[in-house]
């Protein structure tokens, strides 16, 4: 096989552009709101943002996730088959790494990119938008939407080796590192 050169990647800060091939930017303002949707006055604003789609039969699960990887190389990317997935920092900034799929289902480098995810933003990916996360600091504890399904299913496969049937985790051929 031919030897590749290293993918380097620099985050970018987040916008609904850039991030629409993966996804849904969240933590938009309430002007990007479609008005039946949204209300303000003095003592409160609320407006539509996304409406979290678990796939079939899926169930939503709120779950709490503290990221402490530091390591800013990228061996492994992780997607999701069957549901979207949130993401919203709470307490410091996540560097979220995403690529497309290839039309064979593996992640597709030419696509990679970095994110930097703020408090007060989150992104919610595509079922097929491989991924992984990473820290420049101190642990960032973060909000995740899944589906319940999808979480039961991997921690079985992380902890006791069982076969993922909602996720796959694929190790990269090609040196990826990420500037952090």
């Amino acid at each position: 096989m031919p030897m590749t050169s290293p993918i380097t990647l620099t985050p970018q800060s987040l916008s609904p552009e850039v991030f629409a091939p993966y996804g849904w930017m969240l933590g938009k303002d309430l002007t990007t709101a479609p008005a039946t949707a949204a209300f303000s006055n003095a003592a409160t604003d609320f407006w539509h943002e996304h409406a979290f789609d678990t796939g079939p039969s899926g169930q939503t699960e709120v779950l709490w996730v503290n990221y402490r990887i530091q390591d800013p190389s990228i061996t492994t990317l992780e997607n999701h088959l069957l549901t979207q997935q949130a993401l919203i920092p709470l307490t410091g900034e996540v560097i979220h790494i995403v690529a497309q799929s290839t039309p064979e289902g593996g992640p597709d480098l030419k696509t990679l990119k970095a994110f930097r995810i703020i408090p007060g933003q989150g992104v919610c990916m595509r079922p097929g938008c491989w991924h992984s996360s990473r820290v420049a600091g101190k642990e960032v504890t973060c909000l995740m939407l899944t589906r319940l399904s999808t979480t039961v299913d991997l921690v079985a496969h992380l902890s006791q080796g069982q076969p993922a049937r909602e996720s796959e985790l694929r190790p990269l051929e090609q040196s990826v590192r990420v500037i952090l």
